[in-house]
């Protein structure tokens, strides 16, 4: 159960639960999940263990930690991060980077399974997806052991990671984080929060005394303000046991400071701030209202006011959304929330995106619904339809409750140990939920809204734009004040159908003329009466779900060269259109309480039809894939709403230092005029035509019989058998089948360099370095590039990271495309210190070469071979396997099943392997080296 506020309901309500008559008392507490093991120590240490096999053979390990920055001194300002990080840099048991290797061994990635993060409230580390074979329980139990106590602290370490640390700050320092910054004495009405943001302050980070983070860690690191949760494939009695026996001998901190909490002041008079930034070309309103929350056990009735808090937000964003979807409405999307801000408070947000120029009258448009609801509340209609969407969710949720991830069930842990949420079993909130729906009146939401608007502890957050007329703090008082007390306001109505997707379509239902069992893939071919083949595949890895991908070969490599800006458009042309006879409002008023969804896509050489839905909705789902191909929809007004946003990404993107980037490194490689790779700008956005993008649409789905069904899910056949010849085998088909043209757009030249230098208000270099070469497919090729790619990573962590304290974040990768042409890549990209970046540069290039030249360390290929083997097992646990199984089949004839397709390959690999595929690109491939740069380094 997530983000419930406190409040009690002292009254009783009689109700009926399968045909037992039950009392529930409001006030009664919320009973604690008995599938998840809860404890104390009596060092104060808390423990949760929760036995699933959601991912087989494995378990995750988490340490959080109720600390962060808002317990640093002045002094200690981003030592709270600092200390995150040392965490990885010598424990007790696994001194200097002991602790990765060990676990590198057994399959684990950092920054992937091996990771932790910094709040202003909490510090939480974990161990993702870990075997549970090989002594590995035991050695993440000692890490956890160890990061509670025992951090080494080195002067050594703490020294060497102080320039990953400025290296993450100078990654960070962008646009929009000046402007999160600029903005907190607002937001957080300038509580401690304000100088508390968790990066720190520089002059701290590279001036600090060692002492200082060894007595915050002395001070805040410690038991009574720790929990460990162990959660996947184990047996929760021995993992109790182990912990019982070896963190109770952590002694507890004597004398402790006492974790303190910070309440954000109380404001009558609302709080407002205009930030603007020379990289940010688009506005954005907030406007929030803070309310408190308690830390006291939750009860019934804490849990129906979260509810009630839910359904208000989401019907009122409904509306708004609505709105948004007339052409003549004065914002691009704009949105309602309620959420926690910190510890002891929530916030009740107003998000707008105005159009350009618009913040005035977007912001008196936003404010009306809100103020409408507020007065008015909400009728029946859309509050059925919403308790819908809720019981829905329900559903889907408890029949895969025990596919959950470790992460999911971490984060409910992880708030009730924080935040004292409860720790409610998920059939029994239902259970609960189910009452409260029941005899929910449109009163209590309406009151509900009524309560979330309050009239203090109110901030304006403005994102402004240099040269456009800025909402003002005089302009958003007026409006507020006009249309609180308007006249004009009339209650909200809305137009209700009882039509079917289909209803008035007359559908001559088609045939299965064959079906063929695989063996290998344990799947079963459908051939239709109209040319279509479907492969289904039965698979409850995600119950009570199923997924859709129909493909056709064409894409966009078909059209002409001035269609291409056109087709850019067509899926979101298609969304936002609606379906059949439904509009797109029509469209979501018609699926609440349904999960089915289908939407479209054109790649460069593929059409695909995409679909997903709870197995009780798939019937729909495959009448909206059937509408889909014989009644689509295009809405001059969802043409418009595309032009307004297009508009308004082309204004942000003029100072945007990232997207400078991006178009420049296009234009480097490609030019500044090839038809195939241009650049998002007027002439691009003027090309585009709603025409155009209609007939792309046609034609690229103009015949169902070019595309290839596969279905995956947890459904019986018959009923998907009946399913496919009403919807599927009734779409009128052509026989017109078609390939894709594999024409690629082609680099400049093969050796392309180039130090490009751009204005930016914070300096930072970005390095780009890429290699590729057209070799011929082959599956044991696509393993050697993925295992490349792995040792690469482990080798700029290495030294652009840890060596050389150079970047906070460098990423490597290698892999191959297999369509439209059989092309080997490796890539380099990362931000770094505009003084480091040429030397980077070299280093990283270096070490391909040194793996082209054979220098290949064993024991990171052995690392590489049991992380592969590792995901494999994890990856075949998922739905998502058995697509790629099927697809892989029959587009490509390859069956990923067949260990000689992977696991052979892994295990017989060699050094020699991964030299050869790097030799050849390096010797005859192209390659480019483009180095960002501020403008100030132009003449360096």
């Amino acid at each position: 159960m997530k983000h419930i506020a406190i409040v009690y309901f002292f009254f009783f309500i009689l109700f009926s639960s399968k045909g037992t008559s039950q009392t529930i008392n409001y006030n009664d507490m919320l009973p604690m999940d008995s599938s998840i093991k809860k404890g104390v120590l009596a060092n104060g240490m808390t423990y949760y263990i929760k036995n699933t096999k959601a991912v087989k053979g494995a378990a995750s390990y988490y340490i959080i930690q109720n600390v962060g920055s808002i317990l640093e001194d002045e002094n200690q300002r981003g030592l709270a991060h600092f200390l995150e990080h040392m965490a990885f840099n010598g424990t007790e048991h696994f001194p200097g980077k002991k602790l990765l290797n060990s676990l590198e061994k057994h399959g684990a990635v950092f920054g992937k399974d091996i990771n932790a993060y910094t709040s202003f409230d909490e510090t939480v580390y974990n161990l993702s997806n870990i075997p549970t074979k090989d002594g590995l329980i035991d050695t993440c139990l000692t890490v956890l052991k160890d990061w509670s106590k025992y951090l080494l602290l080195t002067e050594k370490e703490i020294d060497a990671e102080r320039g990953v640390i400025k290296e993450e700050w100078r990654t960070r320092q962008v646009g929009n984080m000046r402007l999160l910054n600029a903005s907190m004495p607002v937001v957080y009405n300038n509580s401690k929060y304000v100088d508390r943001m968790p990066i720190g302050l520089l002059s701290v980070i590279e001036g600090f005394q060692y002492q200082a983070i060894r007595d915050f860690y002395h001070d805040w690191y410690r038991t009574d303000l720790q929990a460990i949760a162990v959660i996947g494939d184990v047996d929760v009695n021995e993992i109790e046991k182990r912990i019982l026996l070896e963190f109770s001998k952590i002694p507890a901190v004597k004398n402790a400071k006492k974790r303190f909490t910070v309440e954000i002041p109380d404001n009558n008079e609302i709080l407002y701030h205009l930030g603007k930034d020379p990289e940010v070309s688009s506005a954005s309103i907030a406007f929030g209202i803070r309310h408190k929350s308690s830390l006291e056990n939750k009860t019934i009735g804490d849990l129906k006011r979260s509810l009630l808090e839910s359904i208000v937000t989401q019907m009122l964003s409904a509306r708004i959304a609505e709105k948004s979807k007339d052409g003549a409405s004065n914002f691009l999307s704009a949105g309602v929330g309620y959420s926690p801000l910190t510890r002891t408070s929530n916030n009740f947000i107003i998000g707008i995106s105005p159009k350009p120029n618009k913040q005035k009258e977007a912001f008196e448009e936003v404010l009306s619904e809100v103020v409408r609801a507020v007065r008015y509340g909400f009728i029946q209609s859309e509050t059925d339809r919403t308790v819908e969407q809720f019981k829905n969710y329900y559903e889907n949720q408890i029949a895969q409750k025990n596919e959950w991830s470790h992460k999911e069930i971490e984060q409910e842990i992880q708030s009730n140990f924080l935040a004292n949420a409860a720790l409610l079993d998920i059939e029994q909130e239902y259970a609960y939920a189910k009452i409260i729906f029941s005899n929910l009146t449109t009163e209590e939401l309406h009151q509900t809204i009524k309560r979330l608007y309050a009239p203090n502890n109110r901030f304006l957050n403005i994102t402004g734009v240099e040269g456009d007329y800025n909402l003002t703090e005089k302009d958003a008082k007026e409006i507020i004040s006009s249309v609180e007390s308007s006249d004009k306001l009339k209650p909200y109505t809305e137009t209700l159908s009882d039509k079917d997707l289909i209803s008035g379509m007359e559908i001559k239902s088609g045939k299965i003329v064959k079906a063929i069992a695989n063996n290998d893939t344990k799947a079963k071919t459908f051939i239709l009466s109209n040319g279509v083949k479907v492969h289904f595949k039965f698979s409850n890895k995600q119950k009570e779900s199923v997924v859709l991908n129909a493909i056709s070969k064409g894409g966009t490599s078909l059209l002409k060269d001035e269609d291409l800006p056109s087709a850019g458009i067509v899926p979101d042309l298609a969304q936002m259109s609606g379906l059949g006879d439904f509009t797109a409002t029509e469209l979501d008023r018609f699926l609440a309480g349904k999960t089915a969804y289908v939407n479209i896509n054109i790649s460069d050489i593929n059409e695909n039809v995409n679909g997903y839905s709870s197995t009780k909705d798939t019937e729909t789902m495959l009448k909206m894939v059937y509408l889909t191909f014989v009644h689509p929809r295009f809405e001059l007004q969802g043409y418009q709403m595309i032009q307004n946003q297009m508009n308004t990404t082309l204004l942000s993107r003029n100072n945007d230092v990232g997207t400078k980037m991006q178009d420049s490194l296009t234009i480097a490689l490609y030019g500044k005029n090839n038809p195939k790779k241009r650049i998002f700008d007027e002439a691009y956005v003027a090309d585009i035509s709603f025409d155009k993008a209609k007939r792309i649409y046609e034609e690229r789905f103009a015949d169902v019989s070019d595309f290839e069904f596969f279905i995956v899910g947890d459904l019986q056949e018959n009923e998907l058998k009946s399913f496919l010849e009403k919807y599927i085998a009734s779409i009128p088909a052509h026989n017109k089948k078609e390939n894709f043209i594999a024409s690629q757009p082609q680099w400049l030249s093969n050796q392309i360099k180039k130090s490009i230098n751009l204005e930016m208000k914070d300096p930072k270099a970005t390095v780009n370095i890429a290699y590729k070469k057209a070799l011929p497919y082959s599956v044991s090729n696509s393993v050697y590039a993925t295992a490349l790619g792995k040792i690469l990573q482990l080798k700029v962590t290495a030294t652009v990271r840890e060596a050389e304290g150079g970047a906070y974040s460098p990423h490597a990768s290698s892999y191959y495309l297999r369509e439209p042409m059989s092309e080997f890549y490796i890539t380099f990209n990362f931000d770094c210190n505009p003084d480091l970046a040429d030397k980077l540069a070299v280093i990283v290039k270096e070490e391909l070469r040194k793996i082209a030249n054979g220098d290949i360390q064993q024991e990171d290929l052995a690392k590489v071979k049991t992380n592969l083997i590792k995901e494999r097992e994890q990856y075949k646990e998922e739905r998502s396997y058995d697509m790629n199984l099927i697809t892989d089949y029959y587009l490509f004839r390859e069956n990923i099943n067949d260990p000689k397709n992977f696991e052979d390959i892994v295990n017989r690999m060699t050094k020699k392997d991964i030299q050869t595929l790097v030799a050849k690109v390096l010797n005859e491939g192209k390659s480019y080296e483009i180095i960002f740069k501020p403008e100030v380094y132009k003449n360096r």
